[in-house]
């Protein structure tokens, strides 16, 4: 069984609540009891119990991407030379507060961190790259890869 943080297990119950509501956000308390074959008070204790316990971070919209026109996928592959701890925390600062970054990730192995951007074309790429990334102190190696076609996306955690 999975342990929250203060101690108590998730059970199959709290296990359904969290599969349905990784899949639709907006539920009914009512279809949600219905669907975990438990009363509405009691679906509604526990869906408490695990936002209070942080096994639901937020609840959000999930843009579709295409509709929003936001152009194209690119993964950014960052190596910095040298790994003193200011010229690092500046680094992760900036590419924190950088819009167009939607996922940044630090990684063992060749390269140092990951991000993943959403560029509207070619020049918006090039910018990022010359004017916001290769600026920043301690920067490397860039290594960039447009993804062709996104084969499958998922933000759903599944339980065994």
């Amino acid at each position: 069984m999975l342990k929250y943080s203060l101690g108590s297990e998730l059970d199959a119950s709290d296990k359904a609540i969290l599969e349905i509501l990784q899949n639709d956000g907006r539920i009914s308390n009512v279809d949600l009891a219905e669907r975990v074959h438990l009363s509405p008070p009691a679906t509604h204790a526990r869906l408490k119990r695990l936002e209070k316990e942080g096994y639901i971070a937020k609840y959000v919209a999930i843009l579709d991407k295409d509709k929003m026109a936001l152009g194209d996928i690119v993964f950014v592959e960052i190596s910095l030379e040298l790994h003193q701890h200011a010229k690092i925390q500046t680094v992760l600062t900036k590419i924190k507060a950088m819009p167009e970054v939607m996922e940044f990730y630090h990684l063992t192995g060749e390269r140092d961190y990951l991000l993943k951007v959403f560029i509207r074309d070619t020049k918006a790429l090039e910018e990022l790259i010359t004017q916001k990334l290769t600026p920043l102190p301690g920067m490397a190696k860039i290594r960039t890869s447009l993804v062709l076609n996104e084969i499958k996306v998922s933000t759903a955690i599944h339980f065994d």
